[in-house]
Parts: structure tokens; C-alpha cells; sequence
């Protein structure tokens, strides 16, 4: 997507509309499954089963707030079109390897735990990789050259792919099954509210004290949830 809005924005859209097109065509020939062996009846208590077993599962409740703070704190996406035109002096094509670096270095490092998976101290790799994904953010935040900047934006990619490969294997582990759909739609609504909130955050402060100290004030931040984190839950951090 990176790529393709630094060629052209129409491209890019384009390109979404034909993929779109074509999941669709996909998923209609996908066949319907089978139902349920035993159906529960739904009560009012029932939805919010999961948030009681995240509330009551502290290794669960950190790991899904890990994620919501460190995003909401150490998200510089909405920023990268100023930092393209205001501080490296870069084109569209620039702002198009800007975007995709993070991408980049999310799928090398997917494809490395596809072939190499963490099998020990999952959470102490955890909470190093996010507060690396801090302190590249404060990398990226301090950049004037292009070059160094890509560079930390791939790493952000990479630190934030482990992750999200930790927390959602985690999470599905931990999780028993009766309550394991409702568990994943409250860190689905939580992971998607993180990355617009952290938007919002990087935009508003950016206009409030400058785009650079914004940037950074979130790295700075991301650092101190994952440390901060290591104290408050303890189980999470085992």
C-alpha cells in the first residue's frame, strides 16, 4: 500500500477495490458450517462473560492493555506525511517507502517466528519488544535523514509484529474455549480503538507542542507502560 500511494494515490485505491472485489469472491465460496453440536441461550450476563474473565485473568488483562496503551502512546502513522514534506524534505514517492517500511519489517519478521518461534520467557521477549517499539518510535521521532528514518520504521515493524504474535498466541491459549469469541472481540474493539485513539494523540499533540516532541513524548511513553508493566503485572511478565 506503501508503495503504490507513492506511485499514485488513484493506484493505490484502485488496487484496494480490485482486492476488495476479489475477497469477496473468495469468501462467497467459502461453505457454510456446520452448526454448533450445543447452542447456548444468550442473556444479558453472557456478553459481558468476557469482559469478567479478562477482568479476573490478569495475564489476559495485561497483555490486551499492554497493547492499547503502548499503541495509543507510540502511534506516529498519522505523522508521517509531515515528517515526508516538513523534516526530510521527501516526495510522494518518499512518503510511499515511509509507509511501507513498517509493513516491510513486519512481514520479514513474520516469516523469521513462522520458522523460528519463541518456545521460552515469551513474556519477558514481549515487554523488551515493546519497549523497543518505544524507543524506535524515538528514533524515527529525532530523524532528520531519510535513510535513518525507513530504517526505524522497519524496526517499529519488526518490534510490533513480536508483539502481536505473542500476545494473540496468548491470548488464545489462555482463553478457554465457551469464552474465547467474546475474550476476542473485546481485544478486537480495544486493538482497533487503540490505533485510531493513538492518531488522535500523535495529531492533537502534534498541533499542541510541535510534531517531533509529539512523536517522541509517545515513544517515551510506550517505554515506560512496558516497564511499568513489568511491576504492575508480574504474571504477565512469568
Amino acid at each position: 500500500g506503501g508503495f503504490l500511494y507513492g506511485a499514485s494515490a488513484n493506484v493505490a485505491y484502485c488496487v484496494a477495490v480490485i482486492l476488495l472485489v476479489l475477497a469477496l469472491l473468495l469468501l462467497l465460496r467459502v461453505p457454510e458450517p456446520p452448526p454448533p453440536k450445543e447452542i447456548r441461550r444468550i442473556t444479558f450476563n453472557s456478553v459481558f462473560e468476557g469482559l469478567h474473565f479478562i477482568r479476573k485473568e490478569k495475564v489476559v488483562l495485561g497483555a490486551i492493555s499492554l497493547d492499547l496503551f503502548a499503541v495509543l502512546l507510540g502511534g506516529a502513522v498519522a505523522l508521517m506525511p509531515v515528517y515526508a514534506r516538513d523534516i526530510l524534505q521527501l516526495g510522494p514517492l518518499g512518503l510511499g517507502f515511509l509507509r511501507a517500511a513498517p509493513g516491510i519489517g513486519a512481514v520479514l519478521t513474520a516469516a523469521f517466528l513462522a520458522t523460528s518461534p519463541i518456545r521460552d520467557h515469551a513474556g519477558r521477549i514481549l515487554l523488551v519488544f515493546v519497549a523497543l517499539f518505544g524507543v524506535f518510535t524515538i528514533m524515527f521521532g529525532v530523524s532528520t535523514w531519510a535513510w535513518l528514518s525507513i530504517i526505524a520504521l522497519a524496526l517499529i515493524g519488526t518490534a510490533d509484529m513480536v508483539s502481536v504474535v505473542i500476545r494473540e498466541t496468548l491470548l488464545q491459549l489462555w482463553t478457554p474455549d465457551p469464552v474465547r469469541g467474546r475474550v476476542n472481540a473485546v481485544n478486537m474493539v480495544f486493538l482497533g480503538a487503540s490505533n485510531e485513539l493513538g492518531e488522535f494523540r500523535a495529531g492533537f499533540m502534534a498541533a499542541w507542542i510541535g510534531v517531533v516532541p509529539a512523536v517522541v513524548f509517545g515513544g517515551v511513553g510506550a517505554v515506560v507502560v512496558a516497564a511499568a508493566w513489568i511491576v504492575i503485572f508480574p504474571q504477565l511478565r512469568d
